[in-house]
């Protein structure tokens, strides 16, 4: 789940059947990075293996069955040392190991503040509570299909749910502006959130791609690769402190929010900020003091769920 990558011998890969050419990070002629908000997710591996199914290389053959052969060798051909490694947002958190900084937001009618009126209330309950994460499992998955055009031009139809931010990261990688990329979503087999930002990666391969062999690439993921690769739902860890009246009424809460947000930030932060906004649901919690911690972990980056 995390190591250094010390070694990666594609010669092999290239000999394959079929194999017309592969592409590792030094490969990219741009910006190896597809974080949709924070620049801190390569989109193949450039020394540091993060999590279990990153991508290492790319393979371009004439057929995806040659492809997906040549591609299976990747664990004959790359040598990793291994580092200590990070999974449970609890594990994180005791590290405070976070992709972004974490998170406070409070609210008060007490004259002392939110955790004042909670020591002053007549009971408590504390406790922590787990809730998993979950997949988007979208009808049709991750699917890129790059044109080169005339000049640097770069015509990418992409199953995805941001265009525009396809258009942004693809010309990143390409080293070109973003009016050299054109970018578009004939239709989408389902999204929920799982192509805002994650169909970032397919894109930029399939068009760094098609910019080396000047002729179109498509690359779609079988379904179990896209679920190595990509994040679902952030999973998140609670732990909370809540004082209430002889009637059962809430006079005052705190709340620690830990999620599960993986290698890279994508977008652990949005996600945080809407928990932290719903905390209260659909009631009025006068004195709340609530904490988001977005918990970096050796595991795919987890990203939007609708």
């Amino acid at each position: 789940a995390h190591g250094r990558l010390t070694a990666l011998d594609v010669a092999t890969v290239r000999a394959m059947p079929g194999v017309v050419d592969v592409i590792t990070a030094a490969d990219i002629p741009g910006v190896n990075d597809c974080g949709s908000i924070i620049h801190d997710d390569p989109i193949l591996c450039d020394g540091e293996v993060r999590y279990v199914g990153q991508p290492l290389f790319a393979v371009l053959a004439r057929t995806r069955q040659q492809a997906l052969r040549a591609a299976a060798l990747a664990k004959k051909v790359a040598t990793v040392d291994p580092l200590p490694s990070v999974l449970t947002p609890q594990h994180a958190h005791q590290l405070q190991q976070y992709v972004v900084p974490p998170m406070h937001l409070e609210r008060s009618t007490h004259a002392d503040g939110a955790r004042a009126a909670l020591h002053s209330a007549a009971h408590r309950l504390q406790g922590t509570w787990d809730v998993g994460g979950q997949e988007q499992f979208y009808l049709e998955g991750q699917i890129s299909y790059a044109i080169p055009k005339e000049g640097v031009g770069m015509h990418v139809y992409c199953s995805t749910q941001h265009p525009s931010e396809m258009q942004h990261l693809v010309a990143h990688a390409l080293g070109v502006h973003a009016h050299d990329v054109h970018v578009e979503c004939r239709r989408m087999g389902g999204g929920f959130g799982g192509k805002e930002s994650q169909s970032g990666l397919f894109a930029c391969v399939a068009a760094v791609a098609a910019r080396r062999l000047q002729r179109p690439v498509k690359l779609r993921l079988d379904r179990d690769d896209d679920f190595m690769v990509t994040g679902r739902r952030h999973c998140f860890w609670y732990e909370y402190d809540i004082g209430y009246d002889d009637d059962g009424r809430i006079v005052g809460a705190e709340i620690s929010m830990v999620s599960r947000a993986g290698h890279s930030a994508d977008l652990s932060a949005p996600v945080m900020t809407r928990a932290l906004c719903h905390f209260d649901n659909a009631y009025w919690l006068p004195n709340v003091s609530m904490h988001g911690y977005m918990a970096k972990t050796n595991t795919q980056s987890n990203t939007a769920f609708r």
